[in-house]
């Protein structure tokens, strides 16, 4: 089982839903970088579940620094981080399991390794991915001190209801005005009516998070596999939940001729810029030094108040409404998480750039 993440920013999450605690190990941190709790606390209180339609599993997220920082600079050595899971009900999932719920891991998982914790989806569960957002918050304090480089996201999409933004003038207290994180508040009403008619119906929505990268230098991402757009969109896909990535114009790039796609070279304050950013700030698998444009799409919440069709572990077909603490929708809750994410990503090429550099 694959469980770490980079090269040289190296992150491993361990830990399962209704587990003791969940956390993540840091290697290759640099040393010298200014890091406290309070770093860190401020992305896991915006992952924290919130709104009307989010889950009522309150997890207070508190994070603990294990090892690796020293008088609130980093050592150059591991990293621990740790975050207890204090509200665990496992008893909710008691009777079902031995059922596989739709469109989650439970069938895949038992049928790959033979045994599953059924306790919320174990390791499964999207509750790993706090660790990742912890972790993703050193990235980003790294990312701000050796590059300059900011990260944005907002919600795009909820269900039907789309805001159309300007992604380079999103900023970041736009987005936190909403609990639904949509910096367009006219939008952001219409997506609390789309929840609301969600969760009357016992229903969930899926949707669309946009994340803007700002000031990546010129010069990240390899040839060929290692492009940063690859890069980028393996980071989004190994998040749980994520059905599609696109880039810059994305899928609606293939409905134009190159003579309406292309980004035309211009020079602007010294040095090489593009007039238009179709590309999404990357060509060839290396960031030209442009904003970084990407959609990530997320599928509903799987689990839902209506009855649904499945199998037993016995093979048995049956009708069951599964209950639990869940999101009508999560996709605002995965904003941090895809910040995070990109974080990570771009925090190894940083310190590729930085070795190729020495």
């Amino acid at each position: 089982m694959s469980n770490t993440w980079g090269e040289l920013f190296r992150v491993s999450t361990w830990g399962e839903s209704h587990g003791p605690a969940v956390g993540a190990l840091l290697d290759g941190v640099p040393s010298k970088l200014p890091l406290t709790e309070a770093d860190i606390q401020a992305d896991l209180d915006r992952r924290r579940s919130c709104g009307a339609y989010a889950t009522p599993r309150r997890e207070d997220d508190r994070v603990e620094i294990l090892s690796g920082v020293y008088q609130g600079l980093t050592l150059g050595t591991p990293i621990m981080l740790l975050i207890p899971n204090k509200q665990a009900r496992s008893q909710d999932y008691k009777g079902w399991e031995e059922l596989y719920r739709p469109s989650h891991a439970d069938y895949t998982w038992q049928a790959k390794y033979g045994i599953r914790d059924p306790r919320g989806g174990g390791r499964a569960s999207a509750r790993e991915t706090v660790a990742r957002v912890a972790a993703g918050a050193v990235a980003r304090k790294l990312l701000r001190q050796r590059a300059g480089v900011e990260i944005v996201g907002w919600v795009e999409q909820i269900g039907r209801v789309k805001a159309d933004v300007v992604s380079t003038e999103v900023a970041p207290d736009m987005v936190e005005r909403s609990p639904w994180r949509c910096p367009d508040a006219s939008v952001a009403e219409a997506m609390e009516l789309e929840l609301a008619e969600a969760a009357a119906g016992g229903d969930s929505l899926g949707g669309v998070v946009g994340l803007s990268l700002r000031h990546v230098p010129v010069g990240w991402g390899e040839p060929v596999f290692d492009r940063l757009n690859a890069l980028l969109a393996k980071a989004m896909l190994s998040i749980p939940a994520v059905k599609g990535v696109e880039f810059g114009e994305g899928f609606a790039a293939a409905l134009r001729r190159g003579s309406e796609h292309n980004d035309a070279f211009a020079m602007r304050e010294g040095r090489v810029r593009t007039l238009t950013n179709r590309s999404g700030g990357i060509q060839g698998g290396i960031s030209n030094g442009e904003e970084i444009y990407l959609r990530v799409a997320f599928k509903p919440t799987p689990t839902i108040a209506l009855p649904q069709h499945t199998v037993s572990a016995s093979g048995d077909d049956i009708e069951y409404a599964f209950k639990g603490r869940h999101d009508v929708c999560f996709v605002p809750r995965a904003v941090p998480v895809a910040e995070a994410m990109a974080a990570l990503a771009l925090a190894d090429c940083c310190l590729m750039a930085m070795s190729n550099r020495a």
